[in-house]
């Protein structure tokens, strides 16, 4: 028979994996008399676990939801897991910063020593790009309240500030309510977007949560449909790099650089690489624009071999233009 102190342990651990637990097979996978067991579950119920007890022909016990925090059972993976990702919540937009940071004492207070310890020397410090320090933030409540109506599956409406008018006063008329079958909250580079079913322009649309303030109540419930490809992530990434949601940059070109296929592939987030010889490649990448796209080669500073298409290579002879001119100029200031 284990000892007392592992077989609370071992007991707490069953608790957690499922609802509801008939004392006999406690019991059993303990390796204990049901007499034992009832003094277990008495001795977690006085360390602030909060189990009930169920009748009926298996009768047993749950580990019920509780006002209070009791002693936290985590393994040491489990606790290097929560100290990072409650010190790098800070730079996910969710304007949660403070409250994490202050979670992030209340569970260690409640901790082992041990584990404590490990904690305190796991220090983070989450820079955030810069191009999102200026980003607004997501309000917690807002996300909340989009977060509950997708698990509801209840239509949403909510006052939506678009990009056009996200800047100075706007004199006209209030628009009416947005109504939305929200299906997805996620999170892009910093910021936060609901996923959703717009009922008003039946049609998929992404909106920032930032700019989304619901309207209560809710409406009625909807039985979800499928993300357009089934897979939300793709779909999301899909609508960022394509006006029309397929997923492909409007712009891709190919090119051959002078440089080892290792050395680009290593600074290429979505392109494709092919090694060509220890110090040449093939790269096929896509942007929005030629000239952006033609930039973007442009930074390997490297011998450049453009395959097609002909825009690409206008893009370079625009942009070596402008970069004369600029010279130029600088040249004569």
């Amino acid at each position: 028979m284990q000892k007392t102190s592992a077989r609370l342990l071992s007991l707490l651990s069953l608790l957690q994996a499922r609802r509801d637990w008939p004392g006999a097979l406690l019991a059993e996978r303990l390796d204990a008399s049901p007499r034992t067991v009832r003094r277990d579950i008495d001795r977690l119920r006085e360390l602030g676990y909060p189990i009930v007890a169920f009748k009926g022909p298996d009768g047993g016990y749950r580990l019920d939801a509780g006002s209070e925090l009791p002693p936290l059972l985590f393994d040491d993976e489990q606790a290097v897991a929560l100290a990072v990702a409650l010190q790098v919540a800070a730079t996910t937009g969710a304007g949660i910063g403070e409250a994490a940071a202050r979670a992030l004492n209340t569970v260690r207070q409640v901790m082992p020593a041990r584990l404590r310890h490990r904690i305190d020397i796991l220090q983070v410090t989450a820079v955030e790009r810069p191009a999102n320090r200026s980003a607004p933030q997501a309000d917690s409540g807002v996300l909340m309240a989009l977060s509950a109506a997708v698990h509801a599956r209840e239509v949403l409406r909510f006052d939506y500030v678009p990009v056009t008018r996200q800047e100075g006063p706007d004199d006209g008329p209030e628009p009416p309510p947005r109504r939305a079958q929200p299906h997805h909250l996620v999170t892009w580079s910093g910021r936060w977007y609901l996923v959703a079913w717009d009922l008003d322009r039946e049609d998929w649309r992404t909106f920032r949560a930032d700019r989304i303030t619901p309207r209560t109540p809710t409406g009625p419930r909807f039985t979800p449909r499928e993300v357009p490809g089934g897979d939300v992530a793709a779909f999301v990434a899909g609508r960022f790099q394509s006006s029309d949601g397929s997923g492909e940059w409007p712009c891709r070109g190919e090119v051959i650089l002078d440089l080892p296929a290792a050395h680009v592939s290593r600074h290429t987030y979505d392109g494709l690489v092919e090694e060509l010889g220890p110090d040449r490649c093939r790269l096929v990448m896509g942007s929005w624009s030629w000239p952006g796209l033609a930039a973007t080669i442009g930074r390997f500073d490297a011998g450049i071999e453009v395959v097609g298409p002909t825009e690409l290579k206008d893009a370079f002879a625009y942009l070596a233009r402008r970069y004369a001119a600029a010279a130029t100029r600088s040249g004569s200031a």
